[in-house]
Order: C-alpha cells, then structure tokens, then sequence
C-alpha cells in the first residue's frame, strides 16, 4: 500500500513534483536526451520562454514524440502495448523473470499495485498534461503568430486525443484532462466511455483543422492531416459509426500518397504504406527490433504464441517475412520478425510504425460489411490477401467476411501495440477465446484495475473497475 500525498499534489502519480508551471515550464521540456533526433531543434530551454518563439515550441513538442517513442502505452519496448497486451492475450508466451509485474498480465492474476499497470496510466497522463501545457503556452503566446501556432497546437492535440483513446479501451471510464490546473485535476472525476469517444473525436476534429496537409520531412514523423484522418477511422470503427469510419478510410485511400507496396518492404523507414511512424535516435533503430528478436532458445522474454503461427496459410508471405525462428534440438520457437534489425546501424533504417495503410483497407472492409456492402468488403480483404501472396476470400456471407476479417488482423497486426487485444475486447470475443486457455481468465478482465496509487491520491476515481 503506497502512502497518501498532500491534497495540494497534483491527482496522478506522475505529477506529484511537478505541478508547479510557472518559473518551471521551460525545465518541464527539456529533453532527456542528448540528441533527439526527431527533426526539430535540440535548443536547450533552460532559462528562456518556451512560447517566446517558434524553435523553443518545436522543441517542446518533440519531447512529446520522444515520449511517445520510449515512454508511452505504444512504445514498442517491454513495458508497451505491444508485449504487455500481447501477453495479456493469445499473441505472446512468457519466459521472463517470474517476479516480473509483466507475468501477471501473462497468467490473468493482475493487481491493482502492478507497476506494468501503473506505468500505463502514468506514462500517458504525463503526455497528455506536457499536450495540455503546451496548447495553453502557444494559446496565451503574443510572440507566435496564427501560422506559427496552429500546425503545433494541432498536433498536440491530437497527441492528446490519441493517447485518451488508449486509456479508454484499456481502463473503461477515464478522466479526460484538458488543463494543466492541479486544483482542477485533484479533483477529477472518470468519465463515461462514451463521453471519452465524443471528446476524442472532438479533439481529432478541431486538430485537423489546424494541421498540415503533410509532414514537411517527407518522412511521415510528424502528425499531418492524413494521421488524423486514419486515426478518425479507427476511432470511429472501435464506436461503430460504420459510415463515419469508411468515410473517413475513403479519404486516407483515396488520397494517393500511400500505396500496400510489397510485404518485405512494409517495415523499412520509407515504407509506401505508412502513414504514421516514430523516428529512433540518430542511428539507433526499434525498440520493438530490441524486444522481440533473439537468437538462441529458450527465449529470453518472450515468444510468439504457437496458435498465432498455425493461423497462416502456409504460403502467408507474412508468415515467411515476418516471423523468425529459433530452433534446439527438437524445439522451436518464433518471434516477431517486422522489425529485422536489433541493432544500431550507422543511419536508422527502420522506424516504430504507429498507422500503417492495411488497417485502413481492413477497417473499410468492416465497415462495409455492416453497411451491406459485401462486395466492397470481398475487394478490401483481398487487397491485404494477395498482397500476402494468398488467393482471394471465398466468404460471402456478413458473418463469413467478420471472420475472415478477425483472421486477416490477427495476421496482419501481431505485436503492434496491443491491436489484438484490443479487437478481442470491442468484438466481444475475448472471453470466448481466452478462456479455453487462460486458467485465470474472467470475465471483467477486458478492463485493467485503476492503479491503486491513483486512487488513494484522489478518491474521486473510484470506483474500482469490477473484478479487482
């Protein structure tokens, strides 16, 4: 039981030493790196303004990508979405330290005090608040124009709104925060889920007014209205506004600077099919390369989930590109093999994809589906099957196509911050297949605990989710 902190602290645990804005803001963003190499200026912050002109605001934004990168419920490490919904699923086997906070998530035994579950809380409201900070900086800025202003504040927001998705579907109601106040927040309550989607969408909405057309880097690094717009259409598939979700995938497809390209080149940094992506450290290249791959057995962490690789076709060109194997004696195991460099090279060669063009193709598929559109929902799943290398669907029924949908994703998405999990838990079927597996599974598991922590600093959070 972790000890109670004074009420004029801020209400989540990682602001609790620094709610203090004023004279500090500008030390608030100073990057913990010596060289983050993300595009913008690496100017040191201490002792200036930060809104007091355009490179000291590009600079706090880029401390937000940084965090997104290392820090965040998608990093692509052990502590992301990835490994630990993974796990919590039927992607990933565990090998690791029986002590570890992760092996819970592993055996369905989690606890409100897991450090794994409080790090996903912390980790994204404490970008979410440095978003906040940064909106209410540019917006009371006298030394920043419209022109200046507006491309920042959009991808803040949408930074913001992004990272409340991930808390709703993983926590069940949240609190949205909007303000940097601490007298506010301490008094915060959880929000209804579908309050939290109306708010998301808000937000995406008002930051593609505000964003550009395209990432100036050509590189797709930085938030641009084609992000926000794939985005919606997930957002808005998760919440069931079939209309609103193929609309919204039309003009992501329809838009012409994307393309599927072919399955060896989907995970390089200049993939024709990503939309959106984090860039390493200068030279360094995935965390997900670092965390998945091995070369001898038994595994160091993790392994893919023997079910997974018997789910392809054997002639999956997905199967053969992007799953590794590891083979003693008469055991074998496979690991994630999106990512194929571990190691830093002298120029980064692969980025962390956040949004990338087949889950466009797929979720326009299911949108169809559910519009009556059979057809068009055929063409769609084809797309990802015979760039797979695979024939074309025989399903065509609505159910059949659902299906065939549920097996093209788990395919095609496999260790990428938690997509697995997270379709099991809005199809509703995450019960049906993680209980036949799952010796702990139940029922209220398709929400994690509100971490402990949290609710002994302010009460206004509980109740508790059921189960825990």
């Amino acid at each position: 039981m972790k000890t109670l902190y004074s009420k004029n602290k801020c209400p989540f645990a990682f602001l609790r030493e620094i709610w203090v804005i004023g004279p500090l803001l500008t030390l608030l963003f100073c990057s913990c790196e010596n060289d983050l190499d993300v595009g913008l200026p690496q100017s040191q912050l201490t002792g200036v303004t930060v809104f007091q002109d355009v490179a000291t605001a590009e600079a706090a934004l880029a401390e937000v990508y940084f965090q997104l990168r290392d820090n965040s419920i998608v990093n692509g490490g052990t502590s992301g979405a990835g490994v630990i919904m993974g796990l919590y699923a039927d992607e990933l086997d565990y090998y690791g330290s029986p002590q570890e906070a992760v092996e819970q998530f592993y055996k369905h035994t989690l606890l409100a005090t897991n450090t794994q579950v409080e790090n996903l809380w912390d980790s994204s409201y404490s970008i979410i608040y440095k978003c906040n900070a940064i909106l209410e900086g540019l917006a009371k800025s006298t030394a920043l124009n419209l022109e200046e202003k507006e491309p920042l504040m959009g991808q803040a927001q949408f930074i913001r709104a992004y990272l409340h998705f991930y808390l709703v579907i993983t926590f069940g109601d949240i609190p949205y925060i909007r303000s940097t106040d601490y007298r506010l927040n301490a008094k915060v309550t959880r929000m209804p889920k579908s309050e939290v989607y109306n708010n998301i969408v808000s937000d995406i909405l008002e930051a593609r007014t505000l964003l550009p057309e395209e990432d100036f880097t050509g590189e797709n690094i930085y938030v641009a209205k084609g992000v926000a717009t794939a985005f919606l259409a997930r957002v808005y598939l998760f919440t069931e506004q079939w209309q609103a979700a193929a609309d919204a995938c039309n003009i992501v497809l329809e838009h012409g600077s994307y393309s599927l390209g072919n399955i060896d080149g989907v995970f390089i940094k200049n993939s024709s099919s990503t939309i959106w992506q984090l860039k390493p450290q200068a030279g360094n290249n995935t965390l997900e390369g670092k965390t998945y791959i091995f070369q001898s057995g038994p595994p160091p962490y993790v392994s893919l989930n023997p079910a997974l690789i018997n789910s392809f076709e054997p002639n999956d060109l997905r199967l053969q590109n992007w799953i590794g194997k590891v083979s003693v004696g008469a055991n074998s195991w496979f690991y994630p093999y999106k990512y194929k460099l571990k190691q830093p090279t002298g120029t980064s060669e692969e980025y962390s994809i956040l949004i990338r063009l087949a889950e466009i193709y797929l979720s326009r598929a299911e949108a169809r589906i559910h519009m009556g559109n059979l057809n068009g929902a055929q063409q769609d799943i084809n797309a990802i099957r015979l760039r797979a290398g695979l024939t074309t669907t025989t399903a065509n029924s609505a159910e059949a196509l659902l299906q065939a949908i549920a097996v093209e994703r788990r395919r095609e998405f496999f260790s990428e911050q938690g997509l697995r999990w997270f379709d099991l838990v809005r199809t509703g079927k995450a019960s049906e297949i993680l209980e036949p597996i799952k010796e702990a599974w139940e029922p209220t598991d398709v929400l994690l605990p509100i971490p402990m922590a949290e609710l002994l600093i302010n009460p206004n959070l509980l109740p508790q989710n059921p189960g825990y």
